[in-house]
């Protein structure tokens, strides 16, 4: 497979996957602002809903905030990076070339995520958003960072939204 080729597919099933993880489940409007919804039932969870603890009903005022922000600073570089491959497929760029500006991006988005992660006065929600910056630092510094797009960059809006928005 050429690096054109490997680009247009990692960007394709990273949108894909993107779309469905930082989807809105709408729980965060279930309840108005300063309540707390009921709990489901230990005993009945909802179909589709994976067994988790509870998540604790006293989180930082400003955790949806921030984990929204985390959400379109991953959708806007996704984006970034799918106009960056279709650029690439246009002015024929080398596979070097292509992994350097891929490189690029995922440093920037690493950047700005820890920059939400300051933010945040939550200390668990402050310690993920870290770690998701230290991950996607990690696909930077990988040898190829378009296999890690498509094997790791794409679990991480599930994992924030399951973990972020819980």
């Amino acid at each position: 497979m050429s690096g054109t080729t490997a680009i247009r597919t990692a960007t394709l099933v990273t949108l894909t996957a993107l779309a469905a993880g930082c989807q809105s489940t709408g729980e965060e409007s279930a309840a108005p602002a300063g309540t707390t919804a009921a709990a489901p039932s230990a005993s009945a969870p909802a179909a589709g809903t994976p067994a988790t603890a509870a998540p604790s009903p006293v989180t930082a005022a400003n955790t949806a905030t921030v984990c929204a922000g985390v959400d379109k600073l991953i959708i806007a570089s996704s984006r970034k990076i799918a106009d960056d491959s279709a650029a690439a497929t246009r002015r024929e760029l080398t596979p070097e070339q292509v992994n350097a500006q891929l490189k690029g991006n995922l440093t920037d988005l690493a950047d700005d995520v820890r920059g939400q992660a300051t933010r945040a006065q939550d200390p668990e929600i402050k310690a993920l958003i870290a770690a998701t910056a230290d991950r996607i630092d990690a696909g930077a510094r990988s040898a190829t960072p378009v296999k890690w797009l498509t094997s790791t960059f794409v679990g991480i809006p599930r994992h924030l939204t399951d973990e972020c928005h819980a």
